[in-house]
């Protein structure tokens, strides 16, 4: 992981060198203050105030010069304002013009997003030198004092108005032919000029305007760069739009091969002379699969992208022809054996290795989020179309039914693709086998400080940081030079598991419990709505559509709103709480409504949707940066985690069933409720570490 000192260094602009943060000085002065401090020399008071005025001086330099750069490009705007009712031939040397403000205001932009983060970087190195919670007094002290400058970094309404007023001029000459039109008359015109796109996309990171598809980033834990280039050139070679349309195509379909037996899964069982709850091994069998799937796809993603989509497609469609077929052989060996084998098609670590490495940086962002949205969907979609199969016949030997069809349509589907994928997949170029070690991003990236990008997150940590050898830029703190061993990626899983702080566990906890608590909700609903509702397949399958509609509405409302009004951490822990409510009024004790448990099944869905977004974002903050990278990183341990939630709850299901149906709900509730309770527990005691 590159220092944060080089990189600022490598993107300052000469000429504006002496106005950018002096974050090698304050670095310098914060190694002075723990010496200090440590030979008792100087005061933890003392420390503190002079720190706080060396921060209010850097803060005014840079403003003031904002200020200055500010009413220049103002001016040169004004002047080029001045010429009224311009020549044709004149036109093109106007729109350069503009177009060089707006170069110039681009460059600006930049500026403060370097200060901005090297800001928060010094904050959270302070923090974790001391153990102070300087970070909460200096934001509470400055954020809303009337002369405060330490908003005027993020409040860019000034700059806002300059890239206004280029915009639109540059419009208007556009589409000057002998009169002018306003943007304001129509704000839906097509075009739009590349210096404008690339100026909103920079204000767009320094403003809370991408807060919604940050949240679905930080949910599919596929994370920009700390600091994004202002223009940054689509790579032809790398980058496909087809090809990224198929592998999201993959992510959904292969969501929607998860849960489209949900609702059937226990008629299936006992069609083929097994108990309803033996469904929990049916669904389970798939994650199962999956634990070992997810390790080498995320291995054989170093080399290509392409053949591991064809081998999932190829598996995938085996397995559902496996899975139809044990009706017609009375096999729940083959059935098993089917799912196991959808299991092994699990490419969900290529889907995010290739959205990491191939999709630009501006770009990034919203395929991320299209990641989110195709899973969220195809959970909702695979339920509902598992419902809506209720045809009944056979051919030659045959059989097509509501058991049956959900794989019979799947082997089509996966058929379908695989013939797409053949014909217009475009595997990327690599450069060399060097180079693909160097630029080597995890299956599901997870890193440190990826989420401070733009103004995303509070300019200001609050809290102090894990305490582990690097310091969270990336410096070490007795000298900015390391063994590549030090700072290499794990080997192995053990040597990942090794690197994980106390804090970092508590979070692959809590996203055990919410993997465990979902997945027990779900794969029972078919068992104990017919038990005690009498529902049929349809009034499952509604049910369970309802529930993955939720998904996208909840993410829009926690990351447009929520999420810009509290900590993510007091977030996280209300999430805990909500679960455990949800989990609670499950229970059946005296008798049972369909309202009590549409209701429970509710709140405890969304809530663990909104905490497992929240989590993963807290997560990839406190973990190491060394698991940022290679096949055995953070995001492999967290899906390894959330996986073997899954397998554990599919297994406590089928084994809850051995008591009867009668005791299936409350038998089974009762070990989400053991662990809900335990997470909350152990979050109360990492609060003040989380992040």
């Amino acid at each position: 992981m590159v220092a944060f000192g080089k990189k600022l260094k490598e993107r300052q602009i000469q000429e504006w060198q002496g106005y950018y943060i002096n974050y090698k000085l304050m670095k310098k002065k914060v190694r002075q203050y723990a010496q200090q401090i440590e030979v008792g020399t100087q005061d933890r008071r003392h420390v503190l105030k002079d720190f706080s005025r060396m921060l209010d001086n850097q803060i005014e330099k840079i403003v003031l010069f904002l200020l200055e750069q500010q009413g220049l490009l103002s001016s040169r705007i004004a002047k080029l304002n001045e010429l009224q009712q311009p020549d044709i031939s004149e036109i093109f040397q106007l729109q350069e013009a503009y177009r060089e403000v707006g170069r110039d205001l681009l460059k600006l932009l930049v500026f403060i997003e370097i200060n901005a983060t090297g800001l928060r970087k010094i904050l959270k190195k302070f923090d974790k030198r001391f153990g102070y919670r300087f970070t909460d007094y200096y934001v509470k002290t400055r954020a809303n004092h009337p002369y405060s400058q330490l908003q005027q970094v993020f409040k860019h309404v000034g700059l806002g108005a300059v890239v206004g007023a280029i915009s639109r001029n540059l419009h208007e000459l556009q589409e000057h032919q002998g009169s002018y039109l306003s943007i304001f008359d129509h704000p839906a015109l097509p075009f739009q000029d590349p210096v404008v796109d690339s100026m909103k996309a920079a204000v767009d990171r320094l403003s809370h305007s991408t807060n919604f598809l940050n949240f679905l980033a930080q949910h599919a834990l596929i994370m920009q760069e700390e600091l994004p280039t202002s223009e940054e050139p689509v790579d032809d070679q790398r980058y496909h739009f087809m090809s990224l349309l198929l592998n999201l195509a993959n992510t959904f379909l292969y969501m929607v091969n998860t849960y489209i037996i949900v609702p059937t899964a226990d008629d299936y069982s006992m069609s083929l002379g097994a108990a309803a709850t033996v469904c929990g091994i049916v669904i389970g069998s798939m994650a199962v699969a999956q634990v070992f799937s997810s390790v080498y796809f995320s291995a054989w993603s170093n080399k290509s992208y392409f053949k591991p989509l064809v081998f999932s497609s190829i598996v995938l469609l085996i397995g559902n022809a496996m899975y139809a077929l044990a009706y017609d052989f009375n096999s729940l060996a083959i059935l098993l054996i089917g799912r196991l084998f959808c299991g092994l098609g699990s490419a969900r670590a290529v889907n995010r290795r290739y959205i990491s490495d191939c999709v630009p940086l501006k770009l990034r962002m919203k395929a991320s989020a299209g990641f989110v949205s195709a899973s969220a969907l195809g959970m909702a979609f695979g339920p509902a179309l598992g419902g809506l199969l209720q045809i009944n016949f056979k051919l030659y030997k045959l059989t097509f039914n509501q058991e049956t069809l959900p794989g019979w349509v799947m082997s089509l589907a996966w058929l379908i693709y695989l013939v797409w994928l053949w014909i217009s997949f475009r595997e990327p170029y690599r450069e060399t086998e060097k180079s693909n070690a160097a630029q080597e991003s995890t299956a599901e990236p997870v890193e440190n400080d990826a989420l401070e990008n733009g103004l995303k997150q509070p300019l200001l940590l609050n809290s102090e940081d894990m305490q582990e050898t690097e310091d969270g830029d990336g410096e070490f703190d007795g000298s900015d030079e390391a063994t590549e061993e030090s700072r290499g990626p794990a080997t192995s899983i053990g040597s990942a598991y090794r690197l994980l702080t106390p804090s970092v566990k508590v979070q692959l906890l809590i996203y055990f419990m919410l993997k465990y608590a979902m997945e027990v909700l779900l794969s029972e609903s078919s068992v104990v709505t017919t038990y005690y509702f009498g529902w049929s397949t349809s009034s499952v399958a509604i049910f369970l559509a309802c529930l993955g509609i939720t998904v996208l509405p909840v993410n829009i409302v926690v990351g447009s709103y929520i999420s810009n009004m509290f900590e993510d951490r007091q977030i996280l822990l209300a999430s805990e709480i909500m679960v455990c409510i949800g989990i609670l009024l499950s229970f059946h004790i005296v008798s049972y409504t369909v309202p009590q448990y549409v209701c429970s099944g509710l709140i405890l869905f969304v809530s663990a949707e909104v905490l497992e977004g929240v989590n993963l974002s807290l997560l990839s903050r406190v973990m190491s940066s060394r698991l940022s990278r290679g096949t055995y990183n953070g995001g492999l341990l967290s899906t390894e985690a959330g996986t073997l939630a899954r397998v554990v709850a599919d297994g406590t299901i089928t084994l809850a069933g051995y008591l009867g149906e009668s005791k299936l709900l409350n038998v089974t509730l009762l070990p989400s409720l053991v662990i809900c309770v335990a997470s909350i527990v152990a979050t109360c005691f990492t609060y003040n570490s989380l992040y």
